[in-house]
């Protein structure tokens, strides 16, 4: 029998999930708290649900001071949630360069759209520009779906360039199961947070 994933509660709601569908928290040495999203900075951890709602109900009835068991300052909540947002960011980011790396992207809206028309059957992700044009936009996320093909709206062109060491670029495709597979699981828990999805208490 597989073994089962150990559970923590949710400083916010108390609700008990498995601690891979929880965010974590440590203190830094400063004594400030810390998003801890890869589960391996060392220290007592404390953990909300994957929403900033959770967040902002931790901080605001002081329970990272009951959790880590000493005087923890008082934590903005918008200020933890942008922090927690931007290592979300950055963790897609990481391994969209880590891909390109490997020779699994390729860029620009013709080529993204010639891979698509060929339709392989590699696994593949589409990640388009929060300012990529209406019409292009359009287009080239009606040929994802017509192929069965997901696709994400995140970052800018000048981020997607500066990542891939190119140009701007308004598209990019992911061609690797495993790195799509990875990528997918960190834009889902991106969006769940960003929608205030990812709790389960009511």
């Amino acid at each position: 029998m597989p073994k089962e994933e150990p559970k923590r509660t949710c400083i916010g709601c108390r609700v008990s999930l498995e601690k891979s569908k929880l965010l974590r928290f440590v203190l830094a040495p400063d004594g400030t708290v810390v998003p801890d999203l890869m589960n391996k900075l060392p220290g007592r951890g404390a953990y909300t649900c994957m929403n900033a709602s959770c967040i902002s109900k931790a901080c605001e009835r002081n329970q990272f001071s009951r959790a880590f068991k000493s005087q923890v300052p008082a934590s903005d909540p918008k200020e933890l949630q942008a922090w927690v947002i931007r290592s979300m960011e950055e963790r897609i980011a990481s391994y969209l360069a880590l891909a390109n790396k490997a020779g699994k992207v390729i860029s620009g809206s013709d080529l993204v759209a010639d891979m698509l028309r060929r339709n392989t059957p590699v696994k593949k992700l589409i990640l388009l520009a929060a300012d990529i044009s209406e019409d292009i936009g359009n287009k080239l996320r009606a040929l994802a779906d017509l192929h069965g093909v997901e696709h994400a709206t995140l970052f800018t062109k000048d981020y997607f360039g500066e990542l891939l060491g190119k140009g701007l670029r308004s598209v990019v495709a992911v061609q690797s199961d495993g790195f799509v597979n990875t990528m997918n699981t960190e834009i889902d828990r991106y969006r769940n947070f960003l929608r205030g999805e990812g709790c389960t208490y009511e």
